[in-house]
């Protein structure tokens, strides 16, 4: 893709953009780039594309990943810090622009997805932060006439052991930075960390709770208008015809001009926006639009499961191991289509002046937010600005960049005036992005000990990630996909596949712990020989929870495991049913184990929100299409888990030794796996399609298990 080097950006330029949040640790934007060059900057000691070191000690941290809750604004600024030795009140954070300098090691984009920013930036910023810990040491070395390696750095100052002289980094940057870069750099023992590990003060949750944050809902420029987007009912419908004059003619209404995905009506309010859009008529051409339907993708996707599918793991002969088998077992597990829901609905600014184009995008993917600007606003990718607000949520669908190419396409209507694309939850939750619906068919064979020697999984709809690494020894295993498309636009969603394949992974395996009639917990860790970090996470979380203990009639306890992004999750779900059979999580105890726990409150939180949208998505959440059109349209009839409805959620994080793995989404996939195990303790029910719905079946489509 061209376009990747970056625009010239003054930062005052930046600052007068009006998204610098104020104080603390803040997301503003970067400062001057240049073309093919890593961003410069008229900080006295700028020896990378990561760090500043202002005149008064301040270290900042220019931060090309989107903050969207996941707290990257803690947890790479601490990577950072300790390897500098940097006092952490004196680091700052500044959003980086779209710039090759700030794309994901080995990714070639500047994205933030696959709960990478930590594992992939672990190592980068380890080294950058060295580097400039070296050169402020060597630059007080040099002021003070004595070897270096008689010096150390300690709390943003560099002190001479032999005299106890001290000078901070403010002091030093000038020096710095007229030195080379080190050749070589040496990173810390982890026995040296004083701040990886700990949980530090952080200093915009006071911005958070006082409304400072900017938001892309948020972003205000002189002159600035509002849009919406009238789109088709049908997916894929494009506009045949338009008449406009009666909105036209409403006061405060600037302009209503057709655009990719529908008709924009431009008005100086997102109200009269919307007014004005109610009179607008449009024709719509369905000669290509979508004729989806939910029933219709389940039967399909049920008869492509009983196929053989693309094999994208096979051990042994498992037509064999079945064939010899003392006893089989099958099951058919469901997961439905998936919104994202993010709280803040897609939402972009754009300005198109003097040639360039500038986008206040609150996007996971600054690359792919570029090309979108590039491809709305007619301009050359070098013309192009992209600047990131704070995201309202992101879950994957702030990959896409439908909603940056909306907001450019209008803004270059109407040179000189900064547009704001608003999109309503209807628009949202009709025409996201969604998580694929899958059909999963899995058969097993035991032999005369009830111990499993063969398994077949077969994933319809979507891939099989997430189950081809099964953590269990089996000796005979076929894992095979059949990747579908049925006219309904998907993408990635929190946890990606892993969501609806450990569904049925962990489901399965259950089943054959009862069929063996043995204990669910002691069932897993009999198949773990091989998997010592996902046996240590189970013993961990079952201790925790209590596993074995009494529960009230009408309870039951459940378990799961998944490992993904380098991180391991064992999850217990402690569930009851209401007396009209509602499904109600009252406990959920997780275990993780993600190598070093860089910031554990953010680990917990993490885990805490994975937990709790994989519960959200367990028991209300289900996407329909019928005709071509999304069924539901807003919280009413797309319900989400509430206040009232959140259980207890307890988070262990066990000590590890290896790099960071990802923890954003590893504690969501055994969520679904944990409660439907948990409901079949609770009441004998076995579940295997979801949402899980309601214990006595009303509503329920359920997928019959077959033991032969």
């Amino acid at each position: 893709m061209s376009g990747r080097s970056g625009p010239l950006i003054s930062r005052r330029h930046l600052l007068q953009a009006g998204v610098v949040a104020g104080a603390g640790l803040s997301l503003g934007f970067c400062v001057r780039g240049e073309r093919h060059a890593t961003p410069s900057s008229d900080a006295p000691f700028a020896p990378n594309a990561w760090i500043r070191v202002e005149r008064d000690g301040t270290v900042l941290l220019l931060l090309g990943q989107s903050e969207m809750g996941q707290g990257v604004v803690t947890s790479l600024p601490l990577i950072l810090a300790e390897e500098m030795d940097a006092d952490w009140s004196t680091v700052r954070v500044e959003q980086a622009p779209a710039h090759p300098a700030y794309e994901q090691p080995g990714w070639g984009r500047q994205r933030t997805t696959g709960s990478a920013s930590v594992r992939n930036f672990w190592r980068p910023l380890r080294e950058a932060g060295a580097a400039a810990r070296m050169m402020l040491v060597a630059a007080a070395a040099a002021r003070w006439g004595v070897p270096a390696a008689k010096c150390r750095a300690e709390r943003s100052a560099v002190v001479h052991d032999g005299s106890g002289r001290r000078l901070t980094f403010g002091d030093l940057a000038e020096e710095a930075g007229r030195l080379a870069l080190p050749r070589r750099v040496r990173l810390k023992d982890p026995a040296e960390f004083r701040l990886i590990g700990t949980d530090p003060p952080r200093p915009e949750f006071a911005e958070i709770v006082t409304g400072r944050p900017v938001f892309a809902s948020d972003v205000r420029r002189p002159g600035q208008v509002t849009a919406v987007v009238l789109r088709p009912p049908r997916l894929g419908a494009r506009v045949a015809t338009v008449e406009a004059d009666a909105a036209q003619r409403m006061p405060g209404v600037v302009l209503v001009r057709q655009v990719a995905t529908g008709v924009a009506v431009v008005a100086r309010d997102l109200w009269t926006a919307r007014r004005a859009g109610e009179l607008v008529r449009i024709t719509w051409d369905e000669s290509k639009a979508s004729n989806a339907d939910s029933v219709a993708i389940l039967k399909q996707l049920s008869a492509a499961a009983e196929l053989s599918g693309t094999a994208v793991r096979r051990d042994g002969n498992v037509s064999e191991a079945l064939a010899r088998a003392a006893r089989r077992h099958q099951a058919t597990y469901e997961a439905p289509f998936l919104a994202h829901a993010t709280m803040e609905p897609m939402t972009c600014t754009a300005l198109v002046e003097d040639g360039r184009c500038t986008v206040w995008a609150p996007t996971q993917d600054q690359t792919g937010a570029r090309a979108a600007a590039v491809r709305g606003a007619g301009v050359a990718p070098d013309l192009v600005t992209v600047l990131t607000p704070r995201l309202g949520g992101g879950f994957g669908r702030r990959a896409q960049s439908d909603f940056v190419q909306e907001a450019a396409e209008v803004a270059a209507a109407l040179p000189g005036v900064p547009v704001q694309v608003i999109w309503t939850r209807e628009d949202d939750l009709r025409h996201d992005f969604y998580r694929p619906v899958t059909v999963h068919r899995l058969e097993a064979g035991l032999d005369a000990r009830e111990r499993v020697v063969g398994w077949r999984h077969h994933v319809a709809g979507a891939s099989a990630e997430g189950a081809r690494e099964l953590p269990y020894s089996i000796p005979s295993v076929l894992v095979a996909e059949s990747r579908m498309e049925f006219g309904v636009p998907t993408g990635i969603w929190r946890a990606v596949d892993h969501s609806q394949n450990a569904f049925a992974v962990e489901s399965f395996i259950d089943e054959l712990a009862a069929l063996a009639a043995a204990d669910p917990v002691d069932y897993r860790l009999g198949l773990l020989s091989a998997a010592p970090r996902e046996a240590a996470a189970l013993r961990v979380v079952a201790a925790a929870a209590g596993w074995g203990t009494s529960l009230p009639p009408g309870y039951g306890r459940g378990v799961a495991l998944h490992a993904m992004a380098g991180s391991i999750a064992a999850l217990v779900a402690e569930v009851s049913a209401d007396t009209d059979g509602r499904i109600r999580a009252n406990r959920m105890v997780c275990a993780v184990d993600c190598g070093v726990a860089v910031h554990p409150d953010g680990i917990r939180a993490q885990v805490e929100g994975a937990v709790t949208m994989g519960l959200s998505a367990t028991l209300r959440e289900r996407i329909t299409v019928a005709g071509g059109q999304v069924r539901e349209s807003n919280f009413h009839d797309y319900p989400i888990l509430g206040f009232a409805e959140a259980p207890t959620v307890e988070v262990h994080i066990l000590p590890g030794t290896g790099d960071p793995g990802g923890i954003g989404e590893v504690g969501l996939p055994p969520v679904a796996p944990a409660v439907a195990n948990a409901v079949y303790a609770a009441t004998g029910q076995r579940l295997r399609s979801l949402p899980l719905g309601r214990v006595d079946g009303r509503g329920l489509r359920q997928t019959g298990g077959q033991a032969t």
